[in-house]
């Protein structure tokens, strides 16, 4: 019986994205966390709403609250980071941590337990999204936004 046979892919995990599409997720990420650390949480708590999602509907997007997270916790309050997402403190850490491996030269870690962390962390935060918006459409979920 004839089987065909696989090369192996050449390229480490780390390399499936294009180099260019990697150089701009680093360097969003260095401006995001720049803004988180140099903005005071004032200048993040009383501004327009941007984000389309709530725009549309009224309703927060899994993702609001993150900036006003990550300027809080930047600036050492981490009470009023979690207040704000209970995920900004983790997403902002990660995102130190791959800034710095990426000026550092580092290779970016890869493979399944990285690929499992970060499905993991997307599931969460959709989870924690849909209950919060079904929760505020319900009138029952403070909204602080």
């Amino acid at each position: 019986m004839l089987r065909a046979v696989r090369s192996p892919d050449p390229r480490p995990d780390h390399q499936h994205a294009p180099r260019s599409l990697r150089a701009w997720w680093a360097g969003g990420l260095v401006v995001a966390v720049t803004a988180a650390a140099v903005l005071p949480p004032s200048a993040v708590s009383g501004g327009p709403t941007i984000c389309p999602f709530r725009l549309l509907t009224g309703l927060p997007c899994p993702a609001c609250g993150l900036t006003r997270s990550w300027a809080h916790a930047a600036h050492g309050d981490l009470s009023g980071a979690f207040a704000l997402h209970p995920l900004g403190p983790v997403t902002l850490a990660a995102a130190v941590v791959t800034v710095l491996l990426v000026l550092l030269r580092r290779r970016l870690p890869a493979g399944r337990p990285v690929r499992l962390l970060t499905v993991v962390l997307a599931a969460v935060l959709a989870a924690y999204g849909v209950t919060r918006m079904v929760l505020v459409a319900r009138g029952t979920w403070p909204n602080p936004y």
